[in-house]
């Protein structure tokens, strides 16, 4: 997807530069053609010689050179899309401030193309007030903006504030170059992970859903245009899309709160999350403790969302569930089909080898009202929320 692509990447002063060693590296295996920027800052956090040699490109780093002028406006309009990154949080402030004092800012302020920020700091900086307005300011002006990861940083300490990993930053960049506007402005909503049933205060009752297959459908979602609600049980899970609004919940009753009041405004709704049908009908406000060989539960059911929204529905709204069987797959999925007044069931099963709880890969059978009308095979999560993309754009 990325042969021949232009691809601009400005590295500032951060010890997250390392990482991006790796993304060229990344980018010039998948056929992108990459030139690189450094601040002077950056100069002593990476080498220019290593990243010249991978890049087989220049590396600039000053706007007047022995060799002559760098010339930025043709830099900025020689990308098919900048990434900045690490985008440290001075050169975030100087660009949401329209500065201009070194080769770096000069190209942003000259690009045509799409700028696509990475940002990485220490996890105070990243969460001050001023930051916060600075990464506002870079959305409004159109840039995409990747949220941080959390873990150790280069201050000894562990926190928010991480840059993506080289991975990651590929697959924004990917997304990015190959969007296409078929759901501009069409409202999403899509609701991703398990649910959480608290038995007491430190314990519940769960499933194994990891929330990959909805966070995915999500991005593929919001890289085509759409306005995507993110309703996301309990997950360890980043979504980086700009256009999506992510909303965490926890149990049952939560989820279905928050899809009901955004149900009757959305042109589309796709009910990937594992929710939970049962949950406890007391909870004890302190710790149950261990009395005797067993331990009685009395469960309640929770409401049905998919069946709740269904009979909600308008017919200008499409409608899709999601189905995880470990037996008779194919008419459980026709039944719940009809049972819901869903437009569409994406089937999982467990029988398939890479497929459900906690792989990145899956393989899903999609049904409509006719029967059986798509069967992926063994594919990414990221490549199957593209195929539902695809069946809702021709449906719209």
């Amino acid at each position: 997807m990325l042969k021949d692509k232009k691809i601009l990447i400005g590295i500032t002063g951060s010890i997250a530069a390392y990482k991006v060693i790796e993304l060229v590296r990344l980018l010039i295996k998948a056929g992108a053609e990459v030139k690189v920027i450094l601040t002077p800052a950056a100069t002593q956090f990476v080498s220019p010689l290593v990243l010249s040699t991978l890049s087989k490109n220049t590396v600039l780093t000053e706007m007047f050179t022995e060799s002559g002028w760098s010339n930025h406006v043709m830099l900025g309009r020689w990308a098919d899309v900048m990434v900045i990154a690490p985008a440290s949080c001075n050169t975030l402030s100087s660009m949401a401030s329209g500065r201009c004092d070194n080769l770096l800012l000069a190209v942003y302020l000259s690009a045509v193309c799409q700028i696509l920020c990475v940002p990485a700091m220490d996890e105070d900086m990243w969460m001050h007030p001023a930051t916060k307005r600075n990464l506002e300011q870079l959305r409004t002006d159109g840039n995409t903006i990747m949220d941080v990861g959390v873990g150790d940083l280069a201050s000894g300490l562990n926190g928010s504030g991480r840059m993506a990993e080289p991975q990651d930053i590929f697959n924004a960049i990917e997304s990015l170059l190959t969007t296409n506007n078929s759901l501009l402005q069409k409202k999403v909503l899509i609701t991703a992970g398990p649910t959480y049933e608290k038995i007491d205060p430190v314990r519940f009752i769960g499933n194994f859903s990891t929330g990959k297959m909805g966070f995915a459908l999500a991005e593929v979602f919001a890289n085509r245009g759409a306005d995507v609600t993110l309703v996301a049980g309990p997950v360890n899970i980043q979504a980086h899309h700009p256009n999506i609004q992510r909303i965490d919940v926890s149990s049952a009753s939560e989820m279905h709160k928050e899809v009901a009041a955004r149900f009757p405004d959305a042109d589309v709704c796709i009910m990937s999350a594992a929710v939970a049908d049962y949950r406890p009908s007391e909870f004890s406000e302190t710790k149950i403790k261990k009395q005797g060989d067993s331990l009685n539960l009395m469960l309640e059911k929770n409401a049905d969302i998919l069946s709740e929204m269904g009979k909600q529905k308008k017919d200008s709204q499409i409608l899709v569930g999601f189905a995880l069987e470990t037996n008779n797959e194919e008419a459980y999925a026709m039944q719940k089909l009809k049972n819901k007044n869903a437009d569409y069931i994406v089937l999982n099963s467990l029988q398939s080898a890479g497929a459900g709880f906690g792989y990145d890969t899956n393989n899903i059978t999609i049904f409509n009202r006719s029967g059986r009308m798509y069967t992926s095979g063994i594919k990414s999560k990221k490549e199957i929320a593209s195929e539902i993309a695809n069946i809702i754009s021709q449906h719209l």
